[in-house]
C-alpha cells in the first residue's frame, strides 16, 4: 500500500468518526443543546479540513471550491472558543455579535478574489505553483497564526476563571470535567503549533518536510477524534456549568474595598 492510499484510508476513517459523532451530538436530547451544536460544527469543520487526500484525488487540480474549503480553517478556533464558553457558563447564549468571529473567514476569501477566485484554471495553477511568492497566501497564513494565538489565550483565560468560580461557589464538588476540557485544549494547542511549523516550512525550501508533517497531523487527528469519542461515551456527564454573572472572590473583595474607600471619602468630605 502506497502512502497516498494510506492517507486516504486515514482521512476516511477520521471523517466517518467525526460526522458520526456530530450527528449524535445534533440529535441527542439534552439541556446542553448549544454546546452540542457548537462542538458538532467544530467536528464538521475539522472533517472538512482533513479531507484533502479525498478531495484532491477527485478534483485533480486547483479550483475555487478547493480553496474555499481550505479557508474554513479560519472558523475552527472561533467555534471552539464559543464551545468552551458554552460549556463553562450555563447562561451562555449565541448572540448576533458572535457573527464578528466570522470576519477573518470573510476577509481571507475576499483577498483571494482578484488573483484566484476570479481567474481561469491556468492562472489558478500558476498561483498555486508560485504560492511561496503570493502575498495573499502569506497574509492569510499570518492572519491564521495571529488568530490562533489570540483565541487560545482567550480560551485558557476562560478556563482559568471558570475553574476558579467553580471552586469558590461549588466547594467539594468534582472538577474532572474542567480538567478534561483543559487537557483537550492543550492537545489542540499542540496540534495547531505543529501546523504552524508546517505552514512556515511550506514557504521555505523545505516543502517536502512540510508535506511529511501534514501526513503526521492527519494521523494525529484520527487519534484525537477517537480519544474524544472514548471520553464522550464513558463520561456522558462531562461538564458542570457555572453562571457567567458570578464574580471571583478577588473581584468581590476589590469592589468591597472600593466601596469602603468611597464611603470614607464621603464621610471626610461631609465633616469638612
Amino acid at each position: 500500500m502506497d502512502k497516498s492510499n494510506l492517507l486516504i484510508i486515514i482521512a476516511s476513517v477520521s471523517i466517518f468518526i467525526s460526522v458520526l459523532l456530530a450527528v449524535f451530538l445534533l440529535t441527542v436530547k439534552t439541556r446542553h443543546r448549544v454546546s452540542n451544536v457548537l462542538f458538532a460544527v467544530f467536528l464538521i469543520l475539522n472533517a472538512i479540513d482533513i479531507c484533502d487526500p479525498l478531495f484532491y484525488g477527485m478534483e485533480g487540480g486547483p479550483s475555487n471550491l478547493g480553496m474555499f474549503k481550505n479557508m474554513f480553517v479560519f472558523l475552527q478556533i472561533p467555534v471552539f472558543y464559543l464551545y468552551v464558553l458554552s460549556v463553562c457558563y450555563s447562561d451562555f447564549k449565541l448572540k448576533p455579535q458572535h457573527l464578528l468571529h466570522v470576519l477573518p473567514f470573510i476577509i481571507t476569501n475576499l483577498t483571494l478574489v482578484p488573483r484566484f477566485y476570479g481567474v481561469d484554471t491556468a492562472s489558478k495553477i500558476f498561483f498555486i505553483e508560485n504560492r511561496q511568492n503570493m502575498i495573499e497566501l502569506k497574509f492569510n497564513h499570518i492572519l491564521l497564526h495571529v488568530q490562533m494565538i489570540i483565541y487560545f489565550v482567550a480560551v485558557f483565560r476562560v478556563l482559568r476563571k471558570s475553574k476558579t468560580l467553580y471552586l469558590e461557589n461549588y466547594a467539594g464538588k468534582s472538577i474532572s470535567s474542567y480538567n478534561w476540557l483543559f487537557q483537550f485544549t492543550v492537545i489542540l494547542c499542540i496540534v495547531y503549533s505543529i501546523a504552524l511549523l508546517k505552514n512556515i516550512l511550506k514557504f521555505s525550501e523545505y516543502v517536502h518536510i512540510s508535506e511529511e508533517i501534514k501526513a503526521g497531523l492527519l494521523l494525529l487527528s484520527l487519534f484525537i477524534i477517537c480519544w474524544y469519542l472514548f471520553k464522550a461515551l464513558n463520561h456522558p456527564e462531562l461538564f458542570r456549568n457555572v453562571d457567567s454573572k458570578l464574580k471571583l472572590v478577588s473581584e468581590l473583595v476589590s469592589e468591597e474595598k472600593g466601596n469602603e474607600e468611597s464611603a470614607v471619602s464621603d464621610i471626610e468630605y461631609n465633616e469638612k
